[in-house]
């Protein structure tokens, strides 16, 4: 079976790069979004703009599987870090996903997907084994040669590769309070973020193997200050390429 790859990011700007790499591309719209269809190193892919918060993107990505066939789905974008350990630049990549703000008690268990019976879901594990190979190949040639001399001092990178779980919800978190409430319940969780595990809930539904991929920007409490504009545009565009690239050339 031809694949077709479904590649989402969590803000628009965080994939300009990579609908660069599209060759032969058109641009469908589709339920007030824009699927940007083309070849990436000869493989099929369908890009786009998840939109922010859980039902925006399980709107797109449902279109991505229903209306476009795709086969495999990356979702990259940006994440706030709730492991101590994380800095700004590390990337994560989800072994597991779960949403945090999910509660139907008494009903069933806090956190678990009604009528699902589980409270994460599981990232394909060949998908996360072949993302974290493409980042690996690029943290060890350099990270100055995916954003420049320039990144690299302005937002003091040194990233690393983490997998781990990723928990979303419908909330923006920036205080110690909420990071420490999510922690308590969820000890596992490596970062934050707002779209990753409804896109998740999606694949799962319909059989869609699927990996995560989130730079960390932000520690996800009021400590961390920078120009989040900036880091998109220089650093998180960046990495988006680079990882899309090194991965159309892996599979």
């Amino acid at each position: 079976m031809d694949r077709t790859i479904g590649i989402l990011g969590a803000m628009a700007q965080e994939i300009d790069e990579v609908k660069a790499l599209l060759q032969n591309k058109t641009v469908v719209t589709m339920g007030n979004r824009e699927f940007v269809v083309g070849k990436i190193n000869g493989i099929a892919c369908v890009v786009a703009f998840s939109k922010w918060g859980k039902v925006a993107a399980t709107i797109t990505a449902t279109l991505m599987v229903q209306e476009f066939g795709v086969t495999d789905l990356f979702f990259i974008g940006t994440a706030g870090a709730l492991a101590d350990g994380l800095k700004v630049g590390d990337i994560v990549i989800s072994k597991r996903l779960v949403q945090h703000d999910l509660d139907a008690r008494p009903m069933i268990s806090r956190f678990e997907l009604p009528l699902l019976n589980r409270i994460y879901v599981d990232s394909d594990p060949v998908l996360t084994e072949l993302a974290g190979k493409a980042v690996t190949n690029l943290l060890e040639r350099g990270v100055e040669k995916m954003v420049g001399e320039q990144a690299v001092k302005d937002f003091n990178l040194a990233p690393k590769l983490v997998y781990g779980d990723i928990a979303s919800g419908d909330q923006f978190i920036n205080s110690d309070e909420k990071r420490e409430e999510i922690l308590g319940f969820l000890p596992g969780i490596q970062c934050v973020e707002m779209e990753g595990a409804a896109v998740a809930q999606v694949c799962l539904e319909f059989g869609v193997p699927f990996t995560v991929i989130r730079t960390i920007s932000d520690t996800a409490d009021h400590n961390a200050r920078i120009d989040f504009n900036k880091f998109i545009v220089e650093v998180a565009n960046a990495y988006s390429r680079a990882i899309i690239s090194e991965l159309m050339r892996l599979l």
